[in-house]
């Protein structure tokens, strides 16, 4: 634990620990807590006027029991001694109860304090009359750019949150981390016909949000899809804006998660150690990210974290694996358990980036000639077992690598693995989430019309 966590997280780590010590009292053979702290202040303006400020505090505490291969947990968000026994008395009990599941367990931990600080809070206090100023100054350059006509609201806000995590096999350990957002959405007009959009940006440090280039984008975004028009089906390349192609990236994710391949319901589940995406394509997992949104010292069951290619060269080099996953499959965890409030853990990536190709966005455009390039999408339809996809998409088509006019109620689709055997990805990473992939181009997908 750093010294800027301490404030936010030692009740958690006390917490945590009575109710390791109380379930063990009350006959518990394992038990592993998990207990968070959250604050939060919002600022929303709208055509210039305060709309309103929001304050929230929240904290919880879970506790997961086990006695031989049975297991529960449950959760509260009392952190007082009193609540902290009742629940205790309570899971265990739930636990006596419990049907036996073969694949449960507590690890040995692997993670060994001291932990690195990975650069994830900023001790900044919030101010409200700044956040509101920053909420302004975006919104007045979104109406600022000409076509914009309206604003659907501008809002600013800051957060904390703490994580304490405590087993019965001697780990303690917690982390906190902050964040800083910025976003708005706008109207445009053009021939009694609207369209509206967005821009917004969460980062660790309030003096990496930049108001002006954020509402500036925002209305820009707006004004371009003014006039769209529908296309008639067909098949063409598709580029894919950062914005959303790392929604391929979760497929994949989904696709390798270690329970999901232990039920047989991936379209994955066969391709371990195979070739998937081009050579040359990596797709890393790291924790260890300074400021990222997926950073942590340690996973969910006090395994220690490590940076993964999952994505090789092209080729599938690992499944994602918790402790009873492992089990399930004959394998070591790989240390990708996600902490859960009163349950079994989970299964997730850190920070999960597509490394970038040679081309930006203009270059992949270039690259495919004549095309789609995706902007928005809705209404998503995957299926795990196949892989095959479809969803709803606005954006521009372009010809000849020039963007050419907007349309809007198409639909693409096609098959992931397909998919991922023929993308390219571009240079433009935008860093701003845990799930971080540039923009992409697939040479050919079914578009359908209206």
């Amino acid at each position: 634990m750093t010294a800027n966590s301490h404030d936010l997280t030692s009740d958690l780590s006390q917490a945590a620990a009575r109710l390791i010590e109380r379930a063990r009292a009350l006959g518990a053979d394992a038990a592993d807590s998990a207990c968070t702290k959250s604050q939060s202040l919002s600022v929303s303006v709208r055509l210039g006027k305060l709309e309103g400020v929001e304050r929230e505090e929240s904290r919880a505490a879970g506790l997961r029991v086990l006695i031989g291969k049975r297991q529960a947990g449950a959760s509260t968000t009392d952190l007082s001694p009193a609540a902290l026994d009742a629940l205790a008395e309570r899971v265990v009990a739930m636990a006596r109860a419990a049907a036996e599941d073969p694949w449960c367990g507590l690890p040995e931990p692997t993670a060994r304090p001291p932990f690195a600080d990975l650069g994830l809070y900023d001790p900044t206090p919030p101010d409200i009359a700044a956040l509101e100023a920053r909420a302004l100054q975006a919104e007045a350059a979104a109406l600022a750019v000409p076509g914009v006509t309206n604003s659907s609201g501008s809002g600013a806000d800051w957060g904390c949150r703490g994580v304490a995590y405590a087993a019965s096999t001697g780990f303690e350990g917690a982390y906190q981390g902050a964040s800083w957002g910025l976003g708005l959405s706008v109207i445009a007009e053009r021939d009694g016909l609207k369209e509206r959009d967005y821009d917004g940006l969460n980062v660790r440090r309030q003096d990496q949000l930049d108001p002006d280039a954020i509402g500036h984008e925002a209305g820009s975004r707006a004004v371009a899809r003014l006039s769209p028009r529908k296309l008639d089906s067909r098949t063409a390349p598709v580029v894919l804006e950062n914005r959303v192609s790392a929604s391929l990236l979760r497929f994949l994710v989904g696709a390798i998660n270690g329970a999901a391949v232990a039920r047989g319901v991936s379209f994955l589940r066969e391709k371990l150690g195979q070739q998937i995406f081009a050579s040359g394509i990596t797709v890393r997992d790291d924790p260890f990210k300074p400021g990222g949104w997926g950073s942590h010292p340690f996973d969910g069951e006090a395994q220690a974290v490590a940076v993964h290619d999952i994505i090789e060269d092209g080729r599938l080099t690992t499944w994602l694996l918790n402790s009873a996953a492992a089990r399930q499959l004959g394998l070591a965890s790989t240390g990708h358990a996600s902490m859960a409030m009163g349950g079994p853990p989970g299964i997730s990536t850190s920070n999960l980036t597509l490394l970038p190709g040679a081309d930006d966005l203009a270059g992949l455009v270039r690259a495919a000639g004549t095309g789609l390039l995706v902007r928005e999408t809705s209404s998503p339809s995957f299926n795990p077992n196949t892989g095959d996809w479809s969803v709803g998409v606005s954006g521009d088509w372009f010809e000849g690598g020039e963007l050419a006019f907007p349309v809007s109620e198409m639909t693409v689709a096609g098959n992931m693995l397909d998919i991922f055997a023929r993308l390219v990805p571009g240079s433009d990473l935008p860093g701003r989430s845990s799930t971080d992939c540039p923009s992409v181009l697939i040479d050919a997908l079914t578009i359908a019309g209206t």
